[in-house]
C-alpha cells in the first residue's frame, strides 16, 4: 500500500479509525514517533487524560493497529523506520463513548457486552459467561490461548459512565459499582496482558482501576507525551499547507496575520510542565472545513455541571484565568468531593501557562480566544442572566463605543445590560459588579484583565483594544470621583505611558439601591 503524500487532501473530520484515515488518504499528524517511546518504554498499564474531541479515540485506534501488526498501514511514518517487532498480538478494544448512560445501569452492561463482541469477533472467539467482568477475563485467557501470545487491551472514555451521571449520585454509584469489578479484571489478568491503554476526561479515584492498580502509569502530565494528541505548530504547516493556502484564499489577508489568528483560535493547550503547546484538532479541522473563525470546540459540549461547580465552591471567577495548583492536586479526584480547578484543567476549559519547579506548582488559564469568551457566556449565564436579544444588541454597541473610545456610550450601554438583570440576583458586593462587568468584556471578545498587580497596587478592571487602554476603578455606594482619584493617586496607568495608545481612567460608582451603575467619570490622559 502506497501513501503520497501530496495525495492527502480530505480532512478526516469525525473520523477516529487509524486504518480508514490511512487506507482513504486523509491527512494525518503523524504521531507514531511518539506513540513509539509510549510502547517500547515498558511493558503495562497507561493512563492518558485529555479533554473531549481532543485525538483520544484516534490514538486509541493507532495503538490497536500497531499491536495488530499490520505495518503496511505505517509506511512512511516515523515508527516505520524505528525498531519494532510488528508482531500479531490479540487486541480488545473498548470504547465506552456510544452509551446514553442517564437511561440506567443496563445501558453500561449493553455498551461493555456489545463491545466485547465486537473484539471477540474480530479474533474468532465467542463470548462466554453472563456477566460483563466474567466476559471480559474470560475473552482475555481464550484470546491468549489460541493465539500464543499477550493480548493488548485499549479502553477509550473509561470514565463516560460517570460523567455522564455525575449529578444522579444513586445511578452514578452504581455505574460506579459496575465498573470497578469489571476494571478489577485487568489487575486478575495481568499475566496474560501485553499492554494496557486507558484514556479519559477525568481521573478518578475509588474506581478500582487507580486504587487496585499500583502499575499504572499515569502519563497525562508526563513531558515525553505532551504532544501525542493535539496539533503542534510544526504539524500545522507542514501537514496542513495546504488547508492553509485554501483558507487564506477565501479568507485574505497576510499569512503571518491569518497564522497568528489561528494561533490565538485554536492553539495554547499544554499538558506537562514543558512548554509546549498544540491546537485543538477539532476546532482546527472544522476551520480549514468551514473557512470561518468559530466556536466549534466549545459549542460542541455544554459545561454545565463545571459552571455551576465553580459558583457552588465560591471561586474567583476573576482569578480563573490565575489560578494555582499544586502538582498532588491533579491527584485528588474524589468522586463525592470534586475540586474545580483540577476538573477544569483535565476538562480543557484551563490549561497549564507556567510551572513553577521550586514549588511544584502549575498556573492554570484558559487556552485561547474561543474557551475564554465562550466559557465567559456560560458563566454569565448563571451569574447575572439577560434575555439574550439584550445581550446581543449590547455586545454590538459596547464593542462600537469601546473601540471609538466613547465612555458616555459604553457606560450607558452596560446600564442597559444590568438593568436587564433580575433583582434577587443580584449581589451587595462591590465584586459582584466587577464580576460581571468582567465577564461582559470577555464574553464580548476583548482583552480584559481584573485584580491586575502593578508595582503600586492593583488595578480593579484594565481593558485593551487595538488602539486604547482602559483603566476602571470601581466602588459600591460611594463616588465615582473617589474612584477616579484613586486612579490617579496610584498612578495605575504609568506601565502604559509611551505606548502610543489612547490612555482612559474610568471611575465607575455602583449604587446598590438601584442594582445598577449610578455615577461614572472619564478623563483621557496623554499617553
Amino acid at each position: 500500500m502506497s501513501y503520497n503524500k501530496a495525495m492527502k487532501r480530505c480532512l478526516p473530520i469525525g473520523i477516529q479509525d487509524f486504518p480508514k484515515i490511512r487506507e482513504g488518504n486523509y491527512v494525518y499528524a503523524d504521531k507514531t514517533a511518539c506513540i513509539h517511546r509510549l510502547i517500547t518504554g515498558s511493558e503495562g498499564a497507561f493512563f492518558l487524560s485529555r479533554p473531549r474531541r481532543f485525538g483520544k479515540s484516534l490514538l486509541c485506534s493507532t495503538l490497536g493497529a500497531i499491536f495488530e501488526g499490520r505495518r503496511e498501514l505505517f509506511k512512511g511514518l516515523a515508527i516505520d523506520a524505528l525498531e519494532w517487532e510488528w508482531k500479531k498480538h490479540p487486541v480488545i478494544r473498548i470504547d465506552l463513548n456510544p452509551g446514553n448512560y442517564t437511561e440506567g445501569i443496563i445501558t453500561l452492561k449493553e455498551t461493555i457486552r456489545d463491545a466485547l463482541e465486537d473484539s471477540a469477533t474480530n479474533l474468532g472467539l465467542s463470548l462466554r459467561g453472563k456477566m460483563p467482568s466474567s466476559q471480559f477475563i474470560n475473552l482475555i485467557r481464550d484470546a491468549h490461548r489460541k493465539y500464543g501470545e499477550r493480548v493488548a487491551v485499549i479502553i477509550d472514555e473509561y470514565d463516560k459512565p460517570l460523567l455522564s451521571t455525575i449529578d444522579m449520585e444513586k445511578l452514578r454509584d452504581k455505574m460506579r459499582k459496575e465498573l470497578k469489578g469489571f476494571y478489577g479484571v485487568l489487575k486478575t489478568a495481568d499475566a496474560q496482558l501485553k499492554f494496557v491503554f486507558l484514556t479519559g476526561v477525568t481521573k478518578f479515584s475509588h474506581v478500582s482501576i487507580f486504587s487496585d492498580l499500583n502499575h499504572l502509569d499515569d502519563i497525562t502530565l508526563n513531558p515525553d507525551f505532551a504532544a501525542i494528541c493535539g496539533i503542534t505548530q510544526e504539524e500545522l504547516e507542514n501537514d496542513f499547507a495546504s488547508q492553509i493556502e485554501s483558507a487564506l484564499k477565501e479568507i485574505g489577508g497576510d499569512r503571518k496575520d491569518y497564522l497568528e489568528r489561528l494561533r490565538r483560535s485554536y492553539n495554547g493547550y499544554r499538558f506537562s510542565k514543558r512548554p509546549l503547546k498544540v491546537y485543538n484538532p477539532f476546532g482546527l479541522l472544522n476551520h480549514f472545513k468551514e473557512k470561518e473563525f468559530a466556536s466549534y470546540w466549545y459549542d460542541s459540549g455544554t459545561p454545565t455541571f463545571l459552571v455551576k461547580l465553580i459558583i457552588e465552591q465560591k471561586i474567583n471567577i476573576i482569578e480563573l484565568g490565575n489560578l494555582r495548583v499544586r502538582r498532588e492536586d491533579f491527584r485528588k479526584y474524589d468522586i463525592e468531593n470534586m475540586k474545580a480547578a483540577p476538573l477544569l484543567y483535565q476538562s480543557g476549559y484551563l490549561t497549564i501557562v507556567d510551572y513553577d519547579e521550586t514549588r511544584g506548582r502549575f498556573t492554570l488559564d484558559y487556552p485561547n480566544n474561543e474557551v475564554r469568551s465562550c466559557f465567559a457566556g456560560s458563566l454569565l449565564e448563571l451569574y447575572a442572566p439577560v434575555p439574550e436579544p439584550i445581550s446581543r444588541s449590547v455586545s454590538g454597541q459596547l464593542l462600537d463605543a469601546l473601540q471609538d473610545g466613547d465612555i458616555d456610550l459604553a457606560m450607558d450601554t452596560l446600564k442597559r445590560f444590568f438593568a436587564a438583570i433580575p433583582y434577587d440576583i443580584i449581589k451587595e458586593s462591590e465584586n459582584y459588579y466587577q464580576t460581571a462587568i468582567h465577564l461582559i468584556f470577555t464574553l464580548f471578545g476583548f482583552n480584559c484583565r481584573s485584580e491586575v498587580r502593578i508595582a503600586a497596587g492593583r488595578i480593579d478592571t484594565l481593558l485593551e483594544t487595538q488602539d486604547s487602554v482602559f483603566c476602571f476603578e470601581f466602588k459600591l455606594n460611594k463616588t465615582a470621583g473617589e474612584a477616579l482619584a484613586q486612579i490617579d493617586a496610584k498612578e495605575y496607568l504609568l506601565p502604559w505611558e509611551g505606548s502610543g495608545k489612547r490612555l482612559f481612567k474610568v471611575g465607575v460608582d455602583f449604587d446598590h439601591d438601584k442594582r445598577n451603575i449610578g455615577e461614572w467619570k472619564a478623563v483621557e490622559a496623554s499617553s
